[in-house]
């Protein structure tokens, strides 16, 4: 009994060492990601509010109201809601196809949704214009219709779909695969249309899913830069979205509008991360349930 307390005594011992060299590096990887995270998004998040609200409140909301950010705040928001509903449909359908049915071509199909991941918006913005512009593939039919799309909002609407496709499908089509198709079957048994069968079986299932890609559709819709600058022409009071008018102001040194667009920007960012953490725990108390 008393060897073998002595041996375990030895043991605890002989481990001391080791557990205190993996304390330290611990702490030392934990203060370098913290220095990391300072030093990319905490301090250059704070200078922009320090900046804004340098010439106080009044500054900041003088600057919320000239008629340069009001229009691009709108044709921002109209992007938005054009763009959201529109890639949420297509979203929807696509995971529905590739995750209920098995067809030729079907991993091609995830691909292609994917691209945007892949390809740079300046370089979609680009392939638009090829496509779209004056003397692109489609500009004589779109000229002979008097229809504008590039330097127009039906570009920058183009662009805007392109870069926010895949998020709404590659949601849903993890929580479809997972959910399976026992539920659609019982009620489809029991006489139930396939509507009925979507918005009484399948869309419960799918809420939290769907609700998250619809959330980062929204976020990557309102912040896209890329592409709509390629499109766009960033013509003030025509063209010009929140993010282009936040560096044409920085550009043209009127610094409290650009700081105080930039803060507007990044509210909406923070309020996209709490309703990204709050759908993320739904999404987990769900699964344990």
């Amino acid at each position: 009994m008393t060897i073998s307390n002595a041996s375990n005594s030895e043991l605890s011992q002989a481990q001391e060492p080791a557990r205190h060299q993996e304390g330290k590096i611990k702490y030392i990887l934990i203060g370098i990601a913290l220095l990391y995270l300072a030093l990319v998004l905490l301090i250059p998040a704070i200078n922009v509010f320090v900046q804004a609200f340098q010439g106080g409140v009044g500054a900041f909301l003088q600057a919320l109201q000239t008629p340069d950010f009001i229009h691009a705040a709108q044709l921002t928001l109209i992007i938005a809601a054009i763009v959201v509903p529109v890639n949420t449909i297509f979203g929807l359908c696509a995971a529905w196809a590739i995750a209920r049915h098995q067809f030729p071509g079907r991993a091609l199909a995830i691909s292609i949704i994917d691209l945007p991941f892949s390809i740079s918006p300046v370089v979609a913005g680009l392939m638009i214009v090829l496509l779209y512009g004056r003397n692109g593939w489609l500009g004589p039919i779109l000229e002979a219709a008097n229809f504008r799309v590039i330097f127009a909002l039906p570009g920058m609407i183009i662009a805007t779909a392109f870069v926010t496709l895949p998020f709404v499908a590659r949601e849903v089509i993890p929580v479809l695969e997972e959910v399976g198709t026992d539920q659609e079957e019982a009620a489809r048994t029991l006489g139930a249309k396939d509507w009925e069968i979507f918005w009484r079986v399948t869309l419960p299932n799918i809420r939290w899913g769907l609700l998250y890609g619809v959330l980062l559709t929204n976020a990557r819709a309102m912040g896209e830069f890329g592409a709509v600058a390629v499109v766009s022409g960033n013509i003030a009071r025509r063209t010009q979205t929140l993010p282009l008018f936040v560096e044409e102001s920085y550009k043209q040194y009127h610094t409290q509008s650009a700081f105080a667009a930039a803060v507007i920007l990044g509210c909406l960012a923070v309020v996209t991360l709490v309703f990204k953490e709050i759908l993320e725990r739904k999404t987990r108390i769900k699964d344990v349930e």
